[in-house]
């Protein structure tokens, strides 16, 4: 009988560990090439995360300064800053109507009511308060509230707003008035806890902390954040916050200086904010 032999192939062992070290090889010096790529992707990543965060605080902060009262802007320490936020604005009747009628506002008396030109965009609510000619210094200031009222009752439109009985100080040049929230009298941006850690991330974190009664005189110093204020931006390195109110006649300016940092990469924002003071 013939025997028929059969060969059998394959890898021998020394073959196939010849190919893991050409693998080895070969996969390292593609991973030389791409490691540059891949680590520039993760520091623009990174600097994205960053520049959006910062780009995010400073819109918000610059969106509320424009709507600040006139004059109420104050800076206890670099590190925060204060105004009183309006909700709505107009001006008032100085003359009465052609009926001889109308809610005409007066230094000279005690007033409780003033009929609005044109109308508001809403109705005011009870506790709102009415600022007229703001100076934000002695004897014109909204934070001691001589030049304020607080509103008791609208009318049935919004062209009229009542409230307490009142004799302002003075009156407007521009026959203006604004009006502050009572659920938002006032608006701090706080910043605490700047520096940096071991592993180069920042440490400090951007407040916003409202709904409370600021002080009648400016404070010496930013106030105490309460647990549970909402937080604006963390990983904070700098922060700081300039107010300089006599820029030019009609307007302030607060400048804002923002950096956050992780992983020892910091982002930088400057912004530059015009505060209306035309009372």
């Amino acid at each position: 009988m013939r025997k028929i032999s059969q060969k059998q192939s394959g890898f021998t062992l020394i073959e196939a560990i010849m190919v893991m070290t050409i693998t080895a090889v070969l996969a390292a010096g593609v991973a030389i090439f791409l490691r540059k790529p891949i680590d520039g992707y993760m520091d623009l990543t990174r600097r994205t995360e960053l520049s959006d965060i910062a780009d995010t605080a400073v819109r918000r902060i610059s969106r509320d300064l424009h709507l600040a009262l006139p004059n109420s802007v104050r800076s206890a320490q670099p590190e925060c800053v204060e105004f009183m936020p309006t909700i709505d604005g107009g001006r008032y009747r100085t003359d009465v109507d052609a009926s001889g009628g109308g809610k005409v506002f007066t230094t000279s008396d005690t007033i409780s009511a003033i009929d609005v030109i044109g109308t508001l965009r809403t109705v005011p609510v009870n506790g709102d308060r009415i600022v007229i000619y703001n100076l934000g210094i002695a004897g014109a200031d909204a934070y001691s509230g001589v030049n304020v009222a607080t509103v008791t009752a609208a009318g049935s439109t919004t062209s009229l707003v009542n409230f307490n009985s009142t004799q302002f100080p003075f009156a407007s040049p521009g026959n203006r008035f604004h009006i502050l929230s009572v659920s938002e009298p006032a608006v701090s941006y706080v910043c605490t806890g700047l520096g940096m850690d071991a592993a180069g991330n920042g440490t400090g974190t951007l407040y916003r902390y409202s709904a409370y009664v600021a002080s009648g005189t400016e404070p010496g110093a930013c106030p105490v954040i309460p647990l549970g204020t909402p937080v604006l931006a963390q990983n904070l390195s700098a922060c700081r916050f300039t107010y300089a109110s006599g820029v030019t006649e009609r307007s302030g300016l607060v400048s804002l200086r923002l950096g956050i940092t992780k992983s020892n990469e910091t982002v930088s924002l400057y912004q530059d904010v015009h505060v209306n003071n035309v009372p």
